[in-house]
């Protein structure tokens, strides 16, 4: 197998439980909001918001639409005031920073791969809530780089994200050859990476499977596997 020095690894989904994490920061954000907070409300939330972050990632709505939409949305569900939408927002984006939650075995991954591997964090996810998740986790201190779309002015599946990442890293063009992205997306991870000339692995524990990535692994025992870590 072809020897990488770079890693670009998808944060949500991937090295993150965002469902998890997402579940504590809505329900918290409700109790503050005075709202009853059930299985119900945080999958309507939810279906909400997936529906908007998949818009943005095909290009069709800008970021901060999402941030102005789907507490509004929700509130107007609920029989709420919708225009306190953009408050609640802030208030859930807070919240959900401090939930890093990990799945089982990502920081042990992580510190395994440190050892061969220069990484880094790219994720489209807003500043506010990336940075205190990132800030608060232990695999900070195995990944030196977090790059979020919100601060680069483009995302994934964007060429020009991943030139930018690369660039701030150091990675030269002769060493574009050496760079994995991995992550759980396709339209925005592996879509991306090739879109830039990269090397994709989808990270894939449902056990499904696509021609489009170079790899595709189900766990992170497979991942390292892949890595010879």
């Amino acid at each position: 197998m072809k020897r990488y020095r770079y890693l670009l690894l998808d944060a949500d989904e991937t090295l993150f439980d965002f469902p998890k994490s997402e579940k504590l920061a809505i329900a918290q954000t409700l109790k503050d909001y005075g709202f009853a907070c059930s299985e119900e409300t945080i999958s309507l939330y939810s279906r909400i918001n997936h529906a908007l972050w998949q818009r943005f990632n095909l290009g069709e709505i800008p970021r901060e639409q999402i941030r102005q939409e789907r507490f509004s949305r929700l509130l107007a569900e609920l029989g709420g005031n919708p225009e306190l939408g953009p408050e609640m927002d802030q208030h859930y984006a807070k919240a959900l920073g401090s939930f890093g939650i990990l799945f089982p075995g990502a920081l042990e991954m992580c510190r395994k791969l440190a050892g061969a591997y220069l990484m880094a964090i790219v994720t489209n996810g807003f500043s506010v809530s990336q940075h205190g998740r990132f800030d608060h986790s232990p695999v900070r201190e195995y990944i030196p780089y977090l790059f979020i779309s919100e601060e680069l002015g483009c995302q994934k599946p964007q060429k020009l994200f991943f030139d930018k990442v690369l660039d701030k890293m150091g990675v030269g063009d002769k060493e574009r050859n050496q760079v994995l992205v991995i992550g759980d997306s396709l339209n925005s991870d592996i879509q991306g990476g090739k879109n830039a000339g990269l090397d994709t692995c989808w990270y894939c524990p449902g056990g499904l499977s696509d021609e489009l990535p170079d790899y595709i692994v189900h766990s992170y025992g497979e991942l390292m596997k892949l890595l010879d870590v």
